[in-house]
């Protein structure tokens, strides 16, 4: 995987290049975030392993216009801030992952694995429809009533789940496993917030919304009018907001 690093600490930098080397990855860097940003946006690399607390220009700035312009790298923020606030405002900026310094180079190459493999659970049907939402799983591409729908990596993920199985609910809990595969503490929380993203970006301008949440339990995805939910998992998740 090509990955950039955007990281203003000379030594940590070095570090993080040589751990992502010995695991065969190609990574470059960058050390303050004017000159990640346009290197990203010169050329986008599979994923960007992105430092908040940059010169020049912050992490969440670089964050912002990399989604602004529609660069399909998936991006790690690797953040000395361990509040869970800080956290969530980079989630809702369109981060795909986080990472609190200081972190284990292991748990840095499980997190970057995870995101590449582009998807947690393969779909045997190349095309997903669900009432003028389709998705090409092959081409990783969303149109809504022929609208384009741009997602980042891990939407499309959270989509796909959804998609495979209309109208049945799924637990927070369970869309972490299928989709992160890994459990920790904020978990539910970021499927919330990435709910969140995906009703901005599939839902907003329509009439009829597809991304239902089932207080009690967790989400689904299911045609308009149609109020019937499968029967959720046994476990249920926490009130949904």
């Amino acid at each position: 995987m090509r990955i950039l690093v955007v990281e203003d600490e000379p030594q940590l930098a070095r570090h993080v290049i040589r751990g992502l080397a010995r695991h065969g990855h190609d990574a470059s860097v960058q050390h303050d975030g004017a000159a990640g940003l346009q290197a990203a946006l010169d050329n986008p690399p599979d994923l960007v392993v992105l430092d908040l607390n940059l010169p020049s220009l912050d992490g969440l700035s670089v964050l912002a216009k990399l989604r602004e312009a529609r660069c399909p790298s998936r991006v790690i923020i690797l953040t000395a801030r361990g509040e869970v606030e800080d956290r969530v405002k980079g989630l809702k900026a369109g981060a795909d992952d986080y990472l609190a310094k200081p972190f284990s180079m292991e748990e840095l190459i499980a997190r970057i694995d995870a995101l590449g493999r582009r998807g947690a659970t393969p779909s045997a049907a190349d095309r997903l429809e669900v009432a003028g939402l389709s998705m090409d799983v092959s081409n990783r591409r969303v149109t809504r009533a022929g609208q384009a729908v741009a997602l980042s990596p891990r939407e499309f993920d959270l989509l796909q789940v959804l998609m495979q199985e209309p109208r049945r609910v799924f637990s927070r809990t369970e869309l972490c496993e299928r989709v992160w595969q890994r459990n920790h503490e904020y978990d539910t929380r970021t499927v919330e917030i990435f709910i969140g993203r995906l009703r901005k970006k599939v839902d907003a301008g329509f009439d009829d919304a597809l991304i239902h949440t089932v207080r009690g339990v967790g989400y689904a995805i299911r045609p308009p009018g149609d109020t019937a939910a499968a029967s959720p998992p046994d476990e249920t998740d926490e009130t949904a907001p």
